[in-house]
């Protein structure tokens, strides 16, 4: 996965990707994640990247000429891109999007906007592709797309020690994840499930699964309309149904 970043707060977004997963996957070099600084971009001795809105009204608004150039440049340097704009307007960021990311052959370039938004000509002129983590507004797109960064490293092959933690995490195959539970065996009256400590690796897998769907079940069913199910998978939903609980 290669990308980057624009930003007016660089500093902000090295804090992250030079930390944790995302930051030994850097210095591993199976990503190339970097943060821009948007004001390079800007004109004159202040570096000026935003200013009042037309119209009047509150906040201050990206300037369309820093974007551009930055574009440009980036283009002119790395060729082909998959430009995407942080915007609540955008298309849903879900697991499957964050998987089309960790693939993605073509250097993803994002752009953050901030305070009250960025110019409508970024979006006619450069037409990205627009991309929401919810229906909330941030400070700016800095969280968002870091978000989006950090979902999608997590998927890159190598980057996680063990590949099979990505796989059974939450909303892999559309279901939530199943409860885990580490030493002590009892804490404050709270006992680790028996079955767990037995040792028979098929009954934990069968356990864990039966957890998997009831979550689901539970607490987003609506997920289940795209799970991948099997006819036992089923065959336990309708139990679910039927008793009300795992």
């Amino acid at each position: 996965m290669r990308c980057d970043i624009l930003t007016l707060f660089p500093d902000m977004v090295e804090a992250v990707i030079g930390s944790s997963i995302v930051g030994r996957a850097r210095e591993s070099g199976r990503v190339d994640v970097r943060a821009v600084n948007l004001r390079e971009y800007a004109e004159g001795r202040h570096k000026v990247a935003d200013d009042y809105p037309y119209g009047g009204g509150a906040g201050m608004v990206l300037k369309p000429e820093p974007i551009f150039r930055a574009v440009d440049d980036l283009r002119a340097r790395h060729g082909d891109l998959r430009l995407v704009m942080m915007s609540p307007q955008g298309r849903l960021f879900t697991q499957a999007v964050a998987e089309e990311f960790a693939v993605e052959a073509r250097r993803v370039v994002f752009v953050c906007g901030h305070y009250e938004g960025i110019d409508e000509r970024v979006r006619q002129g450069l037409a990205p592709e627009e991309l929401s983590v919810g229906e909330y507004i941030l400070t700016g797109g800095e969280l968002a797309a870091l978000i989006v960064v950090d979902a999608a490293v997590r998927l890159v092959p190598g980057v996680l020690g063990d590949a099979q933690s990505a796989q059974e995490e939450s909303f892999a195959g559309s279901l939530l994840d199943y409860p885990h539970y580490t030493r002590p065996p009892v804490f404050r009256g709270l006992e680790v499930p028996e079955i767990l400590r037995s040792g028979d690796h098929q009954a934990i897998r069968a356990w864990r699964r039966a957890q998997s769907l009831w979550n689901t079940y539970s607490k987003r069913p609506d997920l289940l309309e795209r799970a991948e199910l099997t006819p036992e998978d089923r065959q336990m939903l309708n139990e679910f149904s039927r008793e009300g609980g795992a």
